[in-house]
């Protein structure tokens, strides 16, 4: 049955030896089968789901091809529920204590997604006892869909669901905040199912003799993340626990790197090259366009009327062949779009999907692979800009498409081959930030045998983590420090330099330039020349300015707390008061900062375990120990540690007073406001961005609204940033825990070596030149251009722009008055053929 011919049956099971230096075990998971869960009626009720059968049914290539149907009668359901942390959290049935850190995450993307499929009103529902969206730009999405979307989120855990014979309809019957039984009926419902290992990578470990957790995930330390308990042999996703893609693909790059480290002395010598085809002169040429249309599943295809806006290319003028394809970006259809380059002739390639951003080299490489130039390519984003936006009227979305098609086709005619300058490496790499991102990501770089100049502009290493003592594992920070401070100095590859700070920057991947200011005695610049660039800046605790810290000294930071308890201990303690997302999750910080609450459970704990009468109540909205880090929840809570809930638009009262710090809260069991007397009130301030604002002024770096640096992909490129070898790591990304920080450290470590292991990289064709004949030299360009590329010559009295500089972002191209600088790739007929083909309106 399978058209695609993925299937051989011929293949007969062989054995294999190879010779290697490193292993990486990722051997996946997968969901939790609710099956044993006879009270959710999974298995009994035909629409009550699991979340990937969910996924399913909203996938195009799903059983009813994109289109949300009940499975028992094929309607449209009116209102789905969503039941949170089934087979995670439980220690009851399902045996798996810990949180699967994805489900509430892709709740809110499921309801999300339905609410666009389905064009009537559709009421989702949430139900849940922590939402956990603690990731980088997580909790926006989570405000996005409760307050522009409408989904409901519902604080609680269902007890049953039952069926009603005659509708099919379901009764999900559940106790709310209030400890109210209630009941509502919903048309389905679906299992938000965890993640766990697979048995046969369970087994796959015992044969490796790699040890295991209690729940079968690989056993790492917090300070070698990726390393399992055999050396050589090292691990990532959700085989080293639970995770969500960034988080597992970040992983990747860091088991890669660590692993490169040990076989470093023999790169390159079992690469097999690919030899391209010679390149086709197509200068004679007619055009002669091929267009590829693409369904992107039902992201386009649901909404769009794909076969109708194939046949519309068709009709185009030198468009001699169009298709249409569920998924253009896969390999089988890279594989047709090959045979039908060489079958058709084609010499023009126009492809109508998704955002360039993502994946437009990748259909370069497939021109290339049939020897055509890579710019004689052009997309036409008809996901983002129209089916996205305009999921609602899918007839003015089909409209809107042929239009962008007409534009790309009309550009396409226009294009030419263009050529890319190829310019040696420098294998040295800057890294910028001496905390533990900063130390590791130098770290992993010189096991792989590059040069680093590591700077830090304080004038001691380690960065915040200098303020910590012990993660929740109970790994010792500070020694952990000391460690790798000493690595750091006996690694001869390694060049430190502190109180450093950048002054200037220029050049460009594979070239940099960096002048270093060295405060001291007598201030120092020096230029350092290298490769690649690795941001590291750090974070910093935030300074509350609520609840009476900084006018009480009873009042403070868990940070201040976990050092108290290193110098004193808890004996003296009586009662403490805990409260959560103090400067986090709010209108001035909307972010989650994702460590706190680990943060307050271990002081907690530790408070517990040196005066086990000390009474501990820690006030929160969300408890957000995602992972394995639920356990220590879990120890908490069984130790006598008291956790009231409260809601953000009522939040704590706090008071001073000879007696103590007077707190008072609305306890969500008892439905009634207390006020408890405490000894010390400690608020779990969150994380802050370091003040960046020079750095990335001088070097031209993006960050979002946070002031934390923005990564060029969440999922697909998490530690690149926009500008090519440029990569960031640590809490200069976001906020994260110790063990995350160094992962992401050795990834963008990982990711920097790919450029550094070439002797040669190719720049870009898209950067902009100056006709020298017709410039008049008013320094327009000069004045405009954000990076400062073009520069006049003093001695030749010309403007030069250095095309290997050259950003390729148009702005002197714009502003010139004589219009005698082009942009390659984007030159003026370029973009005046698709307004000409807009307006044309296909006449």
């Amino acid at each position: 049955m399978c058209m695609a011919k993925a299937i051989n049956y011929e293949d007969k099971v062989r054995e294999s030896k190879i010779n290697i230096g490193s292993v990486i075990l990722a051997p996946g998971s997968k969901g939790y089968d609710p099956s044993s869960l006879d009270y959710l009626g999974y298995g009994k009720y035909p629409n009550v789901v699991t979340s990937d059968g969910f996924e399913r049914i909203l996938s195009a290539g799903g059983p009813y091809y994109g289109h949300i149907m009940r499975p028992l009668d094929r309607e449209e359901p009116k209102k789905i529920a969503w039941l949170q942390c089934v087979g995670s959290r439980d220690t009851n049935r399902a045996c798996n204590g810990y949180c699967s850190s994805v489900c509430c995450m892709y709740a809110v993307k499921e309801a999300m997604i339905a609410k666009e499929h389905i064009k009537g009103d559709l009421d989702c529902v949430i139900f849940n006892m922590d939402l956990r969206t603690f990731g980088k730009d997580y909790e926006k999405y989570f405000l996005r869909g409760r307050d522009k979307e409408k989904i409901r989120f519902e604080k609680a855990r269902v007890h049953t669901v039952t069926e009603e014979a005659e509708t099919g309809d379901l009764s999900v019957r559940f106790a709310d905040e209030n400890g109210e039984i209630k009941e509502e009926t919903f048309s389905m419902v679906v299992l938000s199912v965890g993640l766990q290992v697979k048995q046969s990578a369970i087994d796959l470990a015992k044969r490796l003799d790699i040890n295991l957790n209690k729940y079968n995930f690989a056993t790492t330390d917090p300070f070698a993340p990726v390393c399992t308990s055999r050396p050589g042999f090292y691990t990532c996703g959700v085989f080293q626990g639970p995770k969500d893609i960034p988080g597992s693909v970040t992983e990747a790059s860091a088991a890669a790197g660590v692993a490169g480290g040990n076989i470093a002395e023999s790169r390159g010598k079992d690469i097999e090259t690919v030899q391209l085809p010679d390149q086709v002169d197509i200068s004679s040429e007619e055009p002669r366009i091929g267009v590829f249309v693409c369904n992107c599943g039902i992201n386009i295809g649901g909404i769009v009327d794909v076969p109708d806006v194939q046949k519309y290319a068709s009709t185009l003028p030198n468009v001699v062949f169009t298709d249409s394809n569920l998924f253009t970006c896969s390999q089988d259809t890279q594989e047709k779009i090959k045979e039908k380059i060489i079958e058709q002739k084609l010499n023009r390639v126009v492809v109508a999907s998704c955002s360039p951003k993502t994946h437009e080299p990748m259909f370069m490489e497939t021109l290339e692979a049939c020897g055509l130039n890579r710019y004689l390519f052009e997309m036409a984003n008809i996901r983002n800009q129209n089916s996205w936006i305009h999921s609602k009227d899918g007839d003015a979305a089909t409209e809107k498409a042929k239009d962008l098609v007409r534009m790309a086709v009309g550009r396409a005619a226009t294009l030419k081959p263009l050529v890319q300058k190829v310019i040696s490496v420098n294998s040295r790499a800057l890294v910028i930030g001496g905390g533990i991102a900063g130390i590791n990501a130098s770290l992993t770089l010189a096991k792989q045998g590059f040069e680093v100049v590591l700077i830090e502009k304080e004038a001691e290493w380690g960065g915040f983590s200098r303020k910590l003592h012990h993660t929740i594992e109970g790994a010792d920070i500070q020694a952990y420090i000391e460690k790798i401070i000493a690595d750091i100095k006996a690694e001869d590859k390694i060049e430190i330099l502190t109180n450093a700070q950048v002054s200037a920057f220029g050049g460009y991947k594979g070239n940099f330039e960096t002048e270093i200011t060295i405060a001291g005695d007598s201030e120092e610049k020096r230029v350092i020349k290298h490769g690649v660039i690795i941001v590291a800046t750090g974070a910093v605790e935030y300074t509350p300015k609520e609840y009476l810290y900084g006018e009480d000294d009873r009042v403070i930071t868990q940070t201040q707390l976990s050092d108290k308890l290193e110098k004193e201990g808890a004996k003296k303690l009586s009662d403490v008061v805990m409260i959560q997302c103090v400067g986090s999750r709010n209108s001035e910080m909307e972010e989650c900062s994702r460590i706190c609450c680990q943060a307050a459970v271990k002081n907690a704990l530790e408070i517990k375990k040196s005066n086990p009468n000390a009474m501990v109540y820690i006030l929160y909205r969300d408890i957000r120990t995602y992972g394995l880090l639920e356990d220590y929840y879990r120890e908490a809570r069984e130790k006598g540690v008291i956790f009231i809930r409260f809601n953000q638009e009522n939040p704590p009262e706090v008071k001073s007073s000879d007696k103590g710090i007077l707190v008072k809260v609305k306890d969500h069991v008892l439905n009634r406001d207390i006020e408890i007397t405490a000894d010390i009130l400690t608020l779990s301030a969150g994380m802050r961005a370091a003040d960046t604002d020079n750095l990335s002024g001088i070097m031209k770096l993006n960050r979002n609204p946070e002031g934390y640096f923005i990564e060029a992909h969440v999922k697909l490129r998490p530690v690149d940033m926009p500008s090519d070898g440029i990569f960031v790591c640590g809490t200069a990304h976001a906020p994260k825990l110790i063990s995350e920080t160094i992962s992401q450290a050795q990834a963008a470590a990982s990711r920097a070596v790919t450029f550094l292991a070439k002797p040669t990289i190719k720049l870009s064709a898209i950067n902009a030149k100056i006709d020298p004949e017709y410039c008049v030299k008013c320094l327009t360009c000069v004045r405009s251009c954000p990076f400062g590329v073009p520069v006049f010559n003093l001695e030749k009295k010309v403007v030069e722009i250095d095309e290997a500089i050259c950003h390729g972002c148009g702005v002197c191209t714009a502003v010139c008055p004589r219009q005698t600088i082009q942009l390659g790739f984007y030159e003026d007929n370029q973009i005046t053929s698709k307004i000409d083909a807009l307006l044309s309106g296909g006449a």
